[in-house]
C-alpha cells in the first residue's frame, strides 16, 4: 500500500469518508443532542450548524456553497435553525456534536496516525473557491483523537464536496442537473427539487467530466502534501474507521 498513488488514495477513501460524514450528520445521537440544545427540528440544526460555519450570512450564500439543495429549502431551514442560537452558535454546537459523536464511536479505533496525516492534508489543502471547507477547517479541533478524528472526517467530506461543486459548475451542470445526471430523480426530490424534471440524458458525460475534475483537483493536493507512506496511513485510518461502524 506504500506505493499508492494520489489518485488511488482519493478513489479508495471518497466513499467511506462520505459515508462517515453522513452517518454523523444523521445519527440518532446528533439528533438527540440537537433536541437537547433547542433544535426541535434536527434538519434545521443540520442547515444551521453546517452552513453557520460561514457566519451570519444570507440563506442564498449557504445555498450557493452547499450546491445541491433547492434554494427554497435552504431559505426555510437555515433561518429556522439560526433562530435558536444564531449562525455561530449553531456552528459551534455542530462542531461539538461531532466531537461527542467521535468519542461515542471511535474510542476503540486506533486513529492517532490518521489524525496526524489528516491534519496535514486539511491544513495544507488549497482553499481558494472553497469557502465552506475553509470555514470548517478554521474551527478549533478537539485535543483527543476520537473527537478530532470525527471532526476531520467531516471536514474532509466538506473538502471534496466543495471541490465537486466547483467541478460540476465547470462541467456546465446546475445543482439540480448534477443530481439528475448522477443519482436520478429520486435523489433530486430528496434535495427539494420538484417535477417536471428535464431530460438530461444528453448531459450524462458532463457528470463523468465533473467526477474526473474533482478527482484530479483533490489528487493534486494529496500528491503535493502527502508522501506515499502517509497516503497508506491515511487510507488505513479511513478504512478502520468505516469498518468500525458496520
Amino acid at each position: 500500500m506504500a506505493d499508492l498513488s494520489a489518485h488511488e488514495t482519493i478513489r479508495q477513501t471518497y466513499d467511506p469518508i462520505h459515508d462517515i460524514g453522513s452517518i454523523i450528520y444523521l445519527s440518532p445521537e446528533t439528533f438527540a443532542r440537537a433536541a437537547e440544545w433547542g433544535w426541535s427540528n434536527p434538519f434545521s440544526f443540520y442547515f444551521a450548524g453546517r452552513g453557520g460555519m460561514l457566519g451570519d450570512v444570507a440563506p442564498s450564500v449557504v445555498a450557493a456553497t452547499f450546491g445541491w439543495f433547492n434554494p427554497t429549502v435552504v431559505d426555510n431551514m437555515f433561518p429556522e435553525g439560526t433562530a435558536v442560537a444564531g449562525a455561530r452558535g449553531a456552528a459551534e454546537r455542530m462542531w461539538e456534536a461531532h466531537a461527542l459523536w467521535g468519542r461515542d464511536h471511535f474510542n476503540d479505533v486506533d486513529l492517532a496516525r490518521f489524525v496526524e496525516v489528516a491534519d496535514k492534508l486539511v491544513d495544507g489543502a488549497e482553499g481558494s473557491g472553497l469557502p465552506l471547507f475553509v470555514a470548517w477547517r478554521d474551527m478549533p479541533r478537539a485535543d483527543d483523537v476520537p473527537a478530532r478524528a470525527a471532526q476531520l472526517f467531516q471536514t474532509l467530506r466538506e473538502w471534496r464536496g466543495a471541490v465537486h461543486v466547483v467541478a460540476t459548475t465547470a462541467a456546465g451542470l446546475s445543482p439540480r442537473d448534477a443530481i439528475l445526471t448522477n443519482e436520478g430523480e429520486g435523489q433530486a426530490k430528496f434535495f427539494g427539487w420538484t417535477e417536471p424534471f428535464p431530460d438530461v440524458s444528453a448531459d450524462k458525460g458532463k457528470h463523468d467530466e465533473a467526477e474526473d475534475i474533482t478527482d484530479r483537483l483533490c489528487a493534486a493536493q494529496v500528491e503535493a502534501l502527502l508522501s506515499p507512506a502517509e497516503r497508506a496511513d491515511f487510507v488505513a485510518g479511513v478504512t478502520a474507521a468505516r469498518s468500525a461502524l458496520d
